[in-house]
């Protein structure tokens, strides 16, 4: 029936990704080919590129399963009737990184740092990433409107200025968390907040 065909190709496709991603943290991104994730897989050359034609194909499908929830994750912290402050907005994005990065099948933050490195030189990953962040930098400039709505943030700011600052931050907690281990989401964004001499962050 189609309705099982399609939780076959869906189950199918996840089983390649999940591969994918045990052999970039197992030897790195660099290093990882195609037959790597066809041996890790256990599935046929062509069952695989029936799905996935190339490494970037990849890399695209595990930024997807990554950012998959971020528009409902946005949509929750906009929901909010609290006044809503940048910093609050950072910890919800920066807890909701963590539960993916605590997800089985391994840390997606260990493969993110590792495409971000490989984009520099990879045109066809630089176009994935670069629509991703795009779309994510999108949702913290709604939320600095929503802040200036608010009167948390000065409304002669330029919101897209406000974003790009906040989506910068995202990186350096995950290098953080990765290297030092000594971050956490709310430590960080109450940092935040006292830079900007605002109030430290509550839950969203």
């Amino acid at each position: 029936m189609p309705k099982v065909t399609e939780e076959h190709r869906a189950n199918r496709r996840r089983e390649i990704v999940l591969a994918a991603r045990k052999c970039v943290m197992d030897q790195g991104f660099h290093k990882t080919t195609m037959a790597d994730v066809i041996r890790e897989s256990g599935l046929s050359a062509g069952a695989v590129y029936g799905y996935f034609k190339s490494k970037e194909e990849i890399v695209a499908a595990i930024a997807d399963d990554a950012l998959g929830t971020i528009d409902q994750l946005f949509e929750g912290i906009l929901a909010t009737e609290a006044p809503l402050t940048p910093a609050a907005a950072l910890e919800a994005t920066l807890e909701h990184i963590v539960g993916i990065a605590s997800q089985p099948g391994g840390d997606l933050t260990r493969v993110a740092i590792q495409a971000w490195a490989e984009a520099l030189h990879n045109e066809t990953i630089m176009g994935t990433a670069c629509s991703k962040y795009q779309h994510l930098r999108s949702h913290f400039e709604a939320v600095a409107r929503r802040a200036q709505a608010d009167g948390t943030v000065t409304p002669d700011a330029d919101p897209k200025l406000i974003a790009q600052v906040l989506f910068g931050l995202v990186p350096g907690f995950i290098l953080q968390r990765l290297l030092l281990g000594d971050v956490t989401p709310h430590g960080y964004s109450t940092g935040l907040a006292a830079l900007l001499n605002t109030p430290v962050p509550k839950p969203v």
